[in-house]
This record gives structure tokens, sequence and C-alpha cells, in this order.
């Protein structure tokens, strides 16, 4: 990396990658850069720098080899990097979902209807749709680490006010504020497992950062359900969730920064140099919404990549949110069971998430690292096809609709609850399965840049219709009985799995043919 004061402003940065091409842009222009690259940078540059436009002299320091460089962080302080971004997301989604075992006494306090009842549950899920306009200017301005200590005390802030709400419009709003306040731990979490883990080992720790999120709103419901709402009162739904934010705020204060600008700017910054400013004003409203809502819904329309696992992980993800309204209906009105013993059925979830993820990390082992230790004899080009990410999502693909159908047809008078309880395990299996390697495919596709715009996308949608569907999941059960209310969510999974599939088959086809995906290697060794 190479540094110069020119007239005391950082000025120019160049960055090369190990055995790429140099790049060169003005620092003042760097946002809109960004701005058309995702707004998010890797840590794999082999050589950056910051020069003056009069020349020497230069400090010159390699990033590749540079300890600053998250890469070469020892292994534990990367764990626990890892480790904390799962621990963000396990206290957020465990937030979105305790709620609901709360929602019989909200409508008794409150004098509220059920549909009413359920909408500090939406908009707190709203909240995690839209959080990335709040986001994006966070990490660019502070950083990832500043974005996770800035966000997560406001958002625990808004969770006492939930708790201590004295009319239903007070829990609304104080719902709403939190979510989008608990989005940009979830956005970033992504960013920063980028940033400490090359694509080639990434799997393994992208899932147990991914696999938390699951769990979160299993737990939420296992221990808020089971326990708390039953002999605590409503309330203490809110306060558990404060109580694990401030625990995990404390444990997050040792966090150090990954993102590679940022480590960059504050490098120049010790040097004496100063930074110029990046865009304000109408220029940076632009910027913002641009690489938060634009360039996502641009992909979501005109990337077929993007709109199929955009649509299946949606769908996959409102199917489990719907859960929460589906059980307590389910298994109250068929087995007769209390708040407690519905609240345990949703360890069947937890299981299934955990299985997911040790099979997106077991075929990653015995598969994709092989490909990549032969990458070079096999493709000449040392770069492993993103296709053969999808082996887990391909076997996941089954779990879905396996057990969909297994539940709608088990949970009935005359059929042990276990077996609609062993099927649930089997929805969350295959949810996990496609989830993480869709995640890990549209990484490998877009690469870091786009990449994290085309997980905005799917963020966006997935979350949208994960609030959406609790709303009309006791309706359509009463209505259709539960056998094929659930069948119905069946027959829409077995249309969608093919998407992996065809993906493995034609997907290097896609790639080529866009112009925001990276081609495959194939055609970039031919060309």
């Amino acid at each position: 990396m190479a540094l110069d004061d020119n007239d005391g402003k950082l000025s120019n940065i160049s960055e090369s990658d190990h055995g790429g091409e140099a790049k060169e842009y003005d620092h003042d222009a760097i946002s809109k850069n960004e701005a058309g690259a995702g707004g998010e940078s890797t840590s794999s540059g082999g050589e950056a720098a910051v020069t003056s436009k009069e020349g020497p002299p230069t400090v010159e320091v390699d990033w590749e080899e540079d300890s600053k460089n998250p890469y070469n962080w020892p292994m534990k302080k990367r764990i626990y990097h890892t480790v904390l971004t799962g621990m963000f997301g396990l206290v957020v989604t465990f937030a979105s979902s305790v709620y609901t075992s709360a929602i019989p006494e909200i409508i008794e306090v409150f004098h509220v209807s059920e549909a009413a009842a359920l909408l500090p549950f939406t908009l707190f899920l709203l909240g995690l749709a839209f959080g990335p306009v709040l986001a994006a200017p966070l990490s660019e301005r502070f950083g990832r680490t500043a974005t996770y200590l800035i966000s997560l005390p406001i958002f625990a802030l808004f969770i006492l006010g939930a708790g201590w709400a004295q009319t239903f419009g007070g829990l609304v709003a104080c719902r709403l504020l939190a979510g989008i306040f608990a989005s940009p731990p979830l956005v970033v979490g992504a960013g920063t497992n980028a940033d400490l883990w090359k694509p080639e080992s990434r799997a393994v720790m992208a899932t147990l950062f991914a696999v938390c999120p699951y769990l979160g709103p299993a737990l939420g419901q296992v221990y808020k359900s089971g326990f708390a709402v039953a002999n605590k009162g409503w309330r203490w739904t809110e306060w558990i969730i404060l109580f694990f934010a401030v625990f995990t705020y404390a444990l997050a204060l040792g966090m150090k920064e990954t993102y590679k600008k940022t480590i960059l700017q504050r490098h120049a910054k010790s040097l004496g140099i100063e930074v110029a400013p990046g865009p304000s004003g109408l220029v940076a409203l632009r910027f913002v919404f641009y690489i938060t809502f634009f360039r996502p819904l641009h992909m979501l329309y005109t990337e077929p990549i993007v709109i199929a696992w955009s649509v299946y992980i949606a769908f996959n993800f409102a199917v489990l949110y719907s859960f929460f309204a589906a059980f307590p209906f389910v298994y109250a009105s068929v087995y007769g069971f209390d708040i407690q013993q519905i609240g345990l059925t949703f360890i069947a979830l937890a299981i299934g998430s955990i299985l997911g993820s040790l099979t997106v990390i077991l075929v990653d082992r015995l598969w994709y690292q092989k490909l990549h230790a032969s990458k070079n004899s096999q493709w000449n080009t040392g770069v492993v096809p993103p296709e053969y990410r999808l082996y887990a999502a391909m076997i996941g693909s089954f779990g879905l609709p396996v057990g969909l159908f297994w539940y709608a047809w088990t949970a009935r008078a005359g059929i042990h609850w276990i077996s609609s309880v062993i099927a649930s395990v089997f929805i969350a299996w295959g949810n996990l399965c496609v989830f993480m390697c869709g995640m890990l495919y549209l990484l490998d596709v877009y690469e870091a840049l786009m990449g994290a715009s085309a997980i905005a996308a799917t963020s966006l949608l997935r979350y949208i219709l994960a609030a959406v569907f609790p709303l009309f999941i006791t309706p359509m059960y009463t209505r259709l009985g539960i056998g094929w209310a659930t069948s119905v969510f069946a027959f829409i999974s077995v249309a969608l799995m093919p998407i992996p599939w065809v993906l493995f088959k034609w997907g290097p086809n896609l790639r080529n043919s866009s112009k925001l995906a990276k081609a495959s290697p194939q055609a970039t060794a031919q060309s």
C-alpha cells in the first residue's frame, strides 16, 4: 500500500488484485465507484495504494501480507468476530418471533382484534426488510464495527419502550423502529464474514453465521411460548430481548474493524494524511438510495439468477415464519396442547436448522473443497465454478415438499403428534440448505461488490413475505383445513424445487449473458 500526502489530502487510491490489473480512481469518487459496485470491498486485494498526484514520496505496504488485513488475523480473532455476527443475528431474529406468543394477552389487554395484534410482529419484520437504507450510510461513514455498536443500543432502547408501552399504538411504533435499527447487524454481518474468510474457506464459517437467524425464531418460541409468557406476562417478551441484546453488546465491545476501505482510511489518518470527505447532501442521498434500493430492485427484475433465488428463498423463509401462526393453531385445536407444550414443538425447527448447517458444511468438505484443491487441473483458470456451491441445495430441495406433505396429512386426530413434529425437522433442514447455498452462490456469481446488492434483493423480498404470510395463515387453515392449507405450500415448493438443479445445469449460460455476473471460468479462459 502506498500513501502520499497531496496538500494534506488523501487523493488517489489504487487496488491491484493478486495477480490482477490495477484500478485507480479519485478518492472523491470512491462512493460513486462503490455505488456502482455494491458498497462493499473485499480484503483480498494484493496491494492497495494511496498516491499523490505529484508523485513520491510514498509509504508502501503489501495488503496481501499486511497484519491489518482480516484474512491475516489469528484464527481465534476471526472466529470471535464470526461468532459475534452470528449472535447479532440470533438476538434480532429471536426478537422477531417471541412476540407472537404474547398475542392472546395483547388482544385482551389492549382490546384489539387478532389481525391488529399481529401488527407489532409484521411491522418489526418490515423494519428488517427496509433497514438497509440505514445500514448502508452507517457502514460507509463509520465502518462495519461501529455500525453494530451504534445500531444495537438504539434497537435495545426501542425494545425497552415496547416493554413499557401503555398503549397499543406505542407498542406498534416501538416494535417498528426496533426492527429498523435491528436490521444493520443482519445486513453488515454478511460483509464482515466476507472480510474475514477467503471464498474457498468461507462456507463453514458463513454457515455458522447464517444458521443463527434461523435458530433465533425457533428458540424464541421455545423460551417465550414455553415459559415466560405463561408465567410472567407479555412484557417479558420484550425484557428478555433487552437482556440478550445488552449481553451481546458487552461481548461486542472488543470487535475490530474489518472493512478494507475504513481500515485504509484510518491508516492514512494515522500517518497524518487528511482523508477527503465523501459526497454529502443530495449526492449522498442519491448514493444511499441507489445502493440500498434501486440497484437491488433493478437486479430483482433484470437478473434471472437473482429473481430465481429471491423467490425461492423468500417463499421458504415465509413458510418458516408462517409456522409461528400455524403451530399454535394446529397443536391447540388438534392435540389440545397448552402454551408451554406448543412452545416446545419449535425445538424441531431448531434441530432441522442445525442439521441443515451440518449438511452444508459436510457437502462443502466432501465435494467443494476437493474440487477447489484440483481446480487448476480441471478448469485451467484457478476458479471453481459457482454452480458447485449448489450440491447441498439440490439435496435440500427435497426437504421442504417432503416435510410439508408429511406435515399436512399427519397433523390430525388419530396420528401421534410426534409425526408432524418430525416432518417440521425436514422442512427446516431443507430451508437452511437452500438458503445457505443460495447466499454462497450469489456471492460467487456476483462477487463481493455486486453480491451485496443481490443478497439485499433476496433479503427485501424475504422479510416482506415473512411479514405477510402469518397474517392469512389462521383464516387459511380455518377455511381449507390443515391438510389442504399446508398442501398448498407443498405444491408451490414442488414447483420451485427445480431451481438449484436448473441453475447447476444452465447457470454458466445465464452468467455469460449477464452484464453484472462473473462469466463462467470456461468463457473466461476462452477469452
